[in-house]
């Protein structure tokens, strides 16, 4: 399974690696990375390959959203899938 996750917020240290090492953690493989600040905003997007974690998909989606309220930043994962149908054009 392959997620999409989002990372927005005032720009500050740690964020990627703090998001980078949840995902070490719970064995979550990067396979692509953006990120950008601007203005002070940053934003990054990456995508993951799922297959190999322990836990279920909600137990992340939880997490995640945990992480972002303790650095201050918001936080969503989602299905490729359900990315792909809410944006296509």
């Amino acid at each position: 399974m392959t997620g999409i996750i989002t990372v927005v917020g005032k720009d500050k240290v740690g964020i990627t690696a703090k998001v980078c090492t949840y995902l070490s953690d719970e064995g979550l493989n990067i396979l692509d990375i953006s990120q950008t600040i601007v203005n002070g905003y940053f934003n990054m997007m990456m995508i993951v390959d799922m297959a190999k974690s322990a836990r279920p998909f909600e137990q992340h989606v939880d997490a995640l959203n945990k992480l972002g309220q303790d650095i201050g930043v918001v936080i969503h994962l989602q299905h490729e899938d359900i990315f792909n149908i809410m944006h296509r054009v």
